[in-house]
């Protein structure tokens, strides 16, 4: 979990009130994060990762002036309409596609003001912006920069700027090879054809994103009023709520918010909203979760403590908030209102014996058998692509898509195993043979008739790649493992497969039932994966089968 150490000073006169140490102490603690000290100059705090909001003195001083009855209820900020405009280019699209904005007016920067503001920016990079791979935060000083702002995607060796800390210009690439920031961060764009930049309207180069600013036209100093602020990144409602969390902290600090327009060419949107967003909450079901009897006026004033408004069953809460998600995480705002303190101890009359699930107990007696035969266990991942799941393969499934994806390769959950373990295959070409695999994972089916309109289910896959490796072979894997599990009257039935050489697959029967295939895979797929050392295979329903062996 992220430290920040905090202003004592600085905090006190945020929150409103003086309270002692030990009231400090204690409120702070009951809030939900983690005290670690506290000082006559300095508090360290560890914030919970689901609270990026308090990561700043603004930001944690805000909640605890509402916890403690200060200042209660929804804060508002007034968002003043700016003629500033952000364009984001074609070019930018496939790289990092999406921006945010916001112009902040008015502030009288210090040097500890600006210690905050970089403590605020570190530490989201951190944490929400998963160490800037999800969001990049850019601050500028406004006087130095010219409107309109052009977010773009350029050659790096074409771009040449002066970095923050450094002496001399350098194009992208050398930044990521010389510049101790981008090395660090080199990764997020290494092997890309593409970089992303932001320039000014005479062409003044603002920053590289996710790596750093411009030291001429990206540096925030004491002489600093207005800062323009941006954050860069993949999915947009994440952006905006990264950006809610820095222009609420830098209002905090006495700046008046601005807001700006950004056009995509697709369309235009209006950064940013600071209003609140509105979710149903019945009372009955917080009362039901938390074994209370809250009246609707107790319910308003524990959410008014946390922040909230509320009026006939909705919910307003702050657009900072990135941890709301659901009703239960507004329930649990309650619990910490109402003071888990002050919760009564209920010893249940019950008495239960714990037990593992047998589907489990089902699944490890299968991996002590075939790690007994001398094959590895591997895990894979749920999410991979169509052309693993099917051209590969030679097959046509169809395929549960992702609606929000990063990048091609990680578009669709898994429809079967034994791609996957194609794909182990192909990473280890230069490994010792024969290697014998097998995996024990879920797998995902489009089915209407469930809530989320996917269907999940368990499976085996098993490989054997060598020379030897065939049709043979593997079948004696499928009886032993069969029969050991006590499975008498299953059958191999002939059956073709695309992924399998003609004559040479069949369909695993037990109880009349299709509980899997067995085969050796085809030429044409192994040279789809650069295999040279035949494959023999096969998969197995788990969920199906244990529920036929239940029966």
């Amino acid at each position: 979990m992220p430290t920040v150490k905090l202003n004592k000073k600085v905090f006190e006169k945020l929150v409103g009130k003086k309270l002692s140490l030990s009231e400090l102490k204690d409120r702070i603690s009951m809030l939900g994060t983690d005290l670690e000290d506290i000082n006559n100059d300095e508090i360290t705090v560890e914030i919970f990762p689901n609270r990026p909001d308090l990561l700043s003195e603004q930001g944690l001083a805000r909640a605890l002036s509402s916890f403690i009855g200060v200042s209660t209820g929804l804060k508002k900020y007034n968002v003043k309409k700016s003629s500033e405009k952000v364009i984001i280019d074609a070019s930018v699209k496939k790289v990092r596609p999406y921006t945010v904005c916001a112009i902040v007016k008015g502030l009288n920067l210090d040097d500890e003001l600006i210690k905050e503001i970089i403590q605020i920016q570190e530490k989201l990079h951190i944490t929400y912006g998963r160490n800037r791979k999800k969001v990049a935060i850019g601050i500028y000083p406004m006087e130095k920069i010219k409107f309109p702002i052009t977010f773009f995607g350029e050659d790096p060796k074409q771009i040449s700027f002066l970095p923050l800390e450094s002496d001399s210009e350098m194009n992208g690439l050398q930044i990521l090879s010389k510049h101790p920031t981008g090395r660090e961060y080199s990764h997020l764009l290494e092997g890309k054809k593409i970089f992303p930049f932001f320039k000014d309207n005479t062409n003044s180069i603002l920053s590289m994103p996710p790596i750093i600013n411009s030291n001429v036209v990206g540096k925030v100093d004491i002489d600093t009023k207005d800062v323009f602020i941006e954050c860069s990144g993949f999915e947009i409602e994440y952006l905006k709520t990264c950006l809610n969390i820095v222009v609420s902290a830098l209002a905090d600090m006495g700046g008046e918010i601005y807001s700006v327009e950004v056009e995509d060419g697709s369309g235009k949107y209006i950064t940013p909203d600071l209003s609140g967003k509105k979710m149903i909450l019945d009372i009955n079901y917080v009362n039901k979760y938390l074994g209370l009897n809250l009246t609707e006026k107790d319910l308003k004033t524990l959410l008014s403590k946390m922040g909230h408004d509320y009026e006939s069953g909705t919910v307003i809460y702050p657009s900072y908030r990135s941890d709301i998600l659901h009703p239960i995480d507004l329930v649990e705002d309650v619990a910490i209102a109402y003071g888990y303190e002050n919760f009564e101890l209920d010893v249940l009359n019950v008495s239960t014996v714990g037990e593992e699930d047998a589907f489990e107990k089902f699944k490890k007696m299968i991996r002590r058998i075939l790690i007994g035969l001398n094959f590895l266990e591997i895990k894979t991942y749920h999410i991979t692509n169509e052309l693993n799941q099917n051209t590969k393969m030679g097959t046509e499934y169809g395929l549960v898509r992702l609606e929000s994806y990063m990048n091609q390769d990680f578009n669709v959950l898994r429809h079967w195993l034994m791609p996957s373990l194609m794909e182990i295959l192909n990473k280890n070409l230069d490994k010792e043979y024969p290697q014998n695999i097998f995996e024990i994972g879920r797998v995902f089916y489009n089915d209407s008739s469930y809530d989320t309109g996917v269907y999940e289910k368990d499976k085996l896959a098993l490989l054997l790649c060598g020379e030897s490796a065939n049709l043979t072979k593997v079948k004696q894997v499928v009886d032993y493992l069969i029969k050991m599990m006590g499975i008498e009257n299953f059958t191999l039935n002939a059956k073709d497969h695309p992924s399998c050489i003609e004559g040479r697959s069949a369909e695993i029967n037990l109880n009349g039932e299709s509980i899997g295939i067995v085969a050796e895979a085809h030429p044409k797929v192994l040279e789809n994966w650069q295999l040279i050392n035949p494959v023999a295979a096969f998969e197995i329903d788990l969920t199906k089968l244990f529920k036929i062996l239940n029966n």
